[in-house]
């Protein structure tokens, strides 16, 4: 089964009730024969922008973000339910990528190297040089640089 990354804004609420909200969103993946990888809690923040759902005006949400595998034929059917949840402002459900599926092994060993002989730290450093942008040039034809330096 594919992983999908399940994003959701809940209206603001008591903890118990968030509590209840995503059970309840977690039964439904269950329900559909999915296996919950992960949930993680981002928090409650302001929206971007006041937005209206089910008849009412939302300033403020609790931001969660659920990873999941299900049968790619039930995710329209976990969509069309979480649109009738009077509790999630919004909801997105993505597939996750196929390279950030694979976990990645590390020995205490390999952690404790200085960071410039670490695998990760290099592939870090490369993906940043090849990124890298040239400096700015300054193709004004005069002698001096005309603008306030």
């Amino acid at each position: 089964m594919p992983v999908y990354e399940l994003a959701l804004i809940l209206r603001q609420m008591p903890r118990p009730e968030l509590m209840s909200v995503l059970k309840r969103t977690a039964t439904a993946i269950f329900d559909k024969g999915g296996v919950i990888r992960k949930l993680e809690n981002l928090g409650t923040r302001p929206l971007p922008f006041k937005t209206s759902v089910h008849g009412l005006v939302h300033r403020t949400g609790s931001y969660f973000i659920v990873k999941f595998d299900t049968p790619p034929a039930k995710v329209a059917e976990l969509e069309e339910e979480y649109g009738r949840d009077v509790d999630i402002i919004r909801k997105r459900i993505y597939k996750a990528d196929a390279t950030l599926q694979e976990e990645v092994s590390c020995t205490l060993h390999e952690e404790m190297l200085p960071p410039a002989y670490r695998k990760d730290v290099q592939t870090m450093v490369a993906i940043a040089n090849r990124n890298k942008k040239k400096g700015f040039k300054y193709n004004t034809g005069f002698d001096y640089y005309p603008f306030q330096k």
